[in-house]
């Protein structure tokens, strides 16, 4: 039996220069945290031919090809089973379409699983691009690449997105006192919608193909917003990093008119002056969790829950995707 498991994220500066439409032309750059709640992949070896699958379906096939499940398909593919007899069996602490990059998360945990399985090497850079090449090279999903990097390395990092496809990783140097401070004032708060990252980005995506002015200067906009929230970071001052996400949602709202909705926006208003300084939708928009950052924590918590959202406490996750048990 072998279990993988791999972060979730949020994304602090940047979101959405990292897809291939912006960066390919531009170069991207998104700095993105992992949390401690997790995708988890179960991978075990069965007596019987075939494939059983378990997640939010049950799956039994004879071959590859008859996988419903667009991921683990092509990821099998890639490793070229022969007579396959395995079981794989997934879950996670949050619900898909939330916006905190599960099915990167899930994509790099899968392959983590099958890289042991299959008694195979692969670098951090070769685990985040193989998951990149599954979900937006064989899927064609407009999506980008920040939630398989972020899975993978784990922590605090800040990811330069290059023309020549080139991924450069610098994970950011913040006081320790400083760090415990910014995880101490982001707080989550469940908004109830649910939506696929891809509906979303499909805009953006089509847009900047297609070199459009007011796309392509919003991403630059939104990328500079992303070299300043690192400067801001690394100095601690986590008032200007909250001064920032306001601004970037602002940017990022432009961007789609399914980036939000009116209750999304009265929640926003209402923390802005009830206790957070700025904040986002985490994530392409559209829902799931809205992530502000604090100067009177406490006020913000009663008033949230007072509007009926639920919060979700987390920590930094510094692993990234690991094998938690092999036998």
């Amino acid at each position: 039996m072998i279990i993988a498991r791999s972060p979730l994220r949020i994304s602090l500066g940047g979101g959405g220069t990292d897809l291939p439409s912006y960066y390919n032309k531009h170069s991207g750059f998104v700095i993105s945290a992992a949390i401690n709640k997790y995708v988890y992949v179960n991978l075990m070896e069965t007596f019987y031919n075939g494939i059983l699958l378990k997640y939010s379906k049950t799956e039994r096939v004879k071959n590859i090809n008859e996988i419903q499940h667009p991921i683990i398909r092509e990821t099998l593919k890639y490793f070229n089973l022969k007579k396959p007899k395995i079981e794989i069996t997934s879950f996670a602490e949050v619900p898909a379409g939330t916006g905190l990059g599960s099915s990167g998360s899930f994509t790099t945990a899968l392959i983590k699983a099958l890289i042991l399985h299959e008694k195979k090497q692969l670098s951090q850079i070769e685990l985040a691009e193989l998951a990149c090449h599954i979900e937006i090279d064989k899927l064609s999903e407009p999506i980008g690449k920040q939630d398989q990097y972020i899975a993978t390395f784990g922590g605090l990092t800040s990811f330069s997105f290059l023309k020549n496809n080139k991924v450069i990783t610098e994970t950011l140097k913040i006081d320790q006192n400083k760090l415990f401070e910014l995880q101490e004032n982001l707080l989550l708060f469940f908004t109830g919608f649910s939506r696929k990252a891809s509906n979303i980005l499909l805009t953006q995506n089509v847009k900047s193909k297609k070199n459009d002015l007011d796309m392509i200067n919003n991403l630059h906009y939104v990328k500079d917003l992303g070299f300043q929230i690192q400067k801001a970071l690394i100095r601690g001052d986590i008032k200007l990093f909250g001064e920032l996400m306001k601004e970037h949602w602002e940017y990022k709202k432009k961007r789609s008119s399914k980036m939000t909705n009116p209750k999304i926006d009265e929640w926003y208003n209402l923390a802005i002056k009830n206790g957070a300084i700025g904040g986002k939708l985490i994530g392409a928009g559209g829902g799931g969790f809205l992530m502000l950052v604090a100067h009177n924590k406490d006020l913000l918590r009663k008033t949230m829950r007072k509007v009926g959202l639920q919060e979700l406490h987390f920590k930094f996750d510094f692993e990234g995707t690991k094998i938690i048990m092999s036998s």
